[in-house]
């Protein structure tokens, strides 16, 4: 796409076929409120939780989630507890409140999608 173009695209989730695309903070929020609830989890497990929800993410799922932590984890929400495994942190109120809201949505929006 041009670069005169590339402003004219809009910034929602990605809907085609019968999984929605997460990436960005749409795939960071998931992730990190997965961990929040669920507890320690592998790479695998999140692959298969998203999948579960609804949700795919396009090119190498392991290392787009491994990224999508990493940024995660230099906001002090999650931990890494080994190779490929992950946990939760302390999330302050507000921004826990704020994350679920927008998952509870990006959940309601992959539903409509399938």
């Amino acid at each position: 796409m041009p670069a005169s173009q590339r402003h004219l695209r809009d910034v929602i989730p990605a809907c085609d076929g019968a999984a929605m695309n997460l990436q960005g903070i749409e795939l960071r929020y998931v992730l990190t409120m997965h961990l929040a609830h669920n507890g320690p989890a592998t790479i695998g497990e999140m692959i298969e939780a998203l999948a579960g929800q609804g949700f795919q993410i396009r090119g190498r799922a392991s290392k787009v989630i491994s990224d999508a932590l990493r940024w995660e984890m230099g906001r002090g929400r999650v931990r890494r507890m080994g190779r490929g495994r992950y946990g939760p942190r302390l999330i302050p109120r507000s921004t826990e409140h704020r994350i679920h809201q927008r998952v509870l949505a990006l959940r309601a929006a992959a539903k409509l999608s399938l």
